[in-house]
């Protein structure tokens, strides 16, 4: 049997989902979760990166607290994974228009340089998978 490859198990998961749920904390220090759309761009299972409004209250708590998480669910199957490590705020134009999208006016009428877009951008540092009844923790 090879060896467990959480890059490729996971990626494949993430991949397939059409949703993620990320979590922040707030500021009496308990947990918040929300759901999201995919991630516009993921590099290997160490960074996501989501579009939001810059004033939505994940952003804020992002800011005071940038510890989060994410999850992908596979519902099909019933596995999962848990990623856990820090938000970042991103208004720079560079990381903004990485993620642009054509349709996106819809949600940032003034365009890519709309004041209320922004980019979140999460790293991270280990993992929690869960598939058949196990669940494994793994660094990232």
């Amino acid at each position: 049997m090879a060896p467990w490859d959480p890059e490729q198990t996971i990626g494949n998961l993430i991949d397939k989902q059409s949703t993620a749920f990320i979590g922040s904390v707030d500021a009496d220090g308990f947990p918040n979760l929300k759901a999201m759309l995919a991630p516009r761009r993921r590099e290997g299972i160490g960074q996501f990166w989501f579009s939001t409004n810059t004033s939505s209250r994940r952003v804020s708590q992002y800011r005071a607290n940038p510890k989060a998480a994410i999850y992908f669910v596979d519902r099909r199957f019933f596995r999962g994974v848990m990623l856990r490590g820090r938000m970042e705020v991103c208004e720079d134009a560079a990381t903004k228009e990485s993620i642009w999208l054509d349709g996106d006016t819809q949600y940032y009428p003034l365009g890519v340089t709309d004041h209320d877009y922004c980019v979140l951008h999460f790293t991270a540092e280990t993992g929690r998978y869960y598939s058949n009844f196990t669940s494994k923790d793994f660094q990232v």
